[in-house]
Parts: structure tokens; C-alpha cells; sequence
């Protein structure tokens, strides 16, 4: 019987609009378990979400059924709309319109979720802004800098 088989890892990452510091650390457990469950319903298996106050990063298992255009945006509809519900000071609140995502091989799965549960750590010493042109120039992705961050 034929199959078709795949594990096809990705690394997602995108930003609050403007790089806002708005994700506090009340808001953030509960904002990461909800963006985890919009992947699974979405068919993704999705082991780690994390990040800090301006932005995610999310592991993610992607099905061979949809478009990474599709999962994007079903997680940022659904998280911007549950957000402006939580607190009054996000009822305004918005994702950036863009967002960065990066294959990963199984054997370097461990590594990313190490990484995205240092967020913390990380961001003490650099800047969303530097991390995602890091992420940009080891994945050799062409880029202008003038859109990067809408």
C-alpha cells in the first residue's frame, strides 16, 4: 500500500507589532498554551512555544496538508483576538504582518527547544532585532531591511 511520509520541523518566529513590548510575564504561560493549541488543532504538533515581552518562537511538527502561510495566519488571528480579551491594556494589540520560519533536521530539534526556553537568558544581552538577523544570515535568507520588521 502506498504512503506518503514526512516530518518536516519547522522554527517560527514573529513579533508584536512594532517589536511592543507587550507580552508581559503574567500574560506570556498562558498566551504560549494557547498558541500550542492552536497548532494542534490545526494538525501541527507544536512541543515548544516560547519567548518575551516583543515576540515568539514556536517548534513546530508541520503536517504536509496545509501551507505555512495558512498556520501563520490561523495563529495570528486566533492569539490576537484571545489577547485583546485578557487585559485592558491589550485590547489594541497586533502581531507584526510578517514572520520568519527556518527548517530544522530532527537531529538539531533538542537544540531548538533548549534555545527557545532560554528566551529569557538570551534577550538580557540582544535584541529581537539581532537575534531574528542572526537567524536570517545562518539560514542565508535575502532580506531588506526596510520590510523586515512590518
Amino acid at each position: 500500500m502506498p504512503q506518503s511520509l514526512d516530518k518536516v520541523l519547522l522554527h517560527l518566529v514573529f513579533s508584536t507589532k512594532d517589536r511592543f513590548p507587550c507580552l508581559g510575564a503574567s500574560v506570556r504561560p498562558a498566551l504560549h498554551a494557547y498558541l500550542a493549541t492552536v497548532s494542534r488543532n490545526t494538525g501541527c504538533e507544536c512541543p515548544r512555544v516560547g519567548g518575551v515581552a516583543d515576540h515568539v518562537h514556536l517548534a513546530i511538527q508541520f503536517p504536509r496538508t496545509m501551507t505555512i502561510a495558512a498556520l501563520v495566519e490561523e495563529l495570528k488571528t486566533a492569539s490576537s483576538k484571545w489577547l485583546k480579551t485578557q487585559a485592558p491594556e491589550l485590547s489594541g494589540f497586533a502581531w507584526q504582518r510578517g514572520y520568519g520560519v527556518f527548517s530544522v533536521g530532527p537531529s538539531d530539534l533538542d537544540a531548538l527547544l533548549a534555545y527557545i526556553d532560554r528566551q529569557e537568558e538570551h534577550h538580557r544581552t540582544r535584541t529581537f532585532q539581532d537575534e531574528y538577523r542572526a537567524f536570517l544570515a545562518k539560514y542565508a535568507v535575502a532580506y531588506d531591511e526596510r520590510y523586515a520588521w512590518d
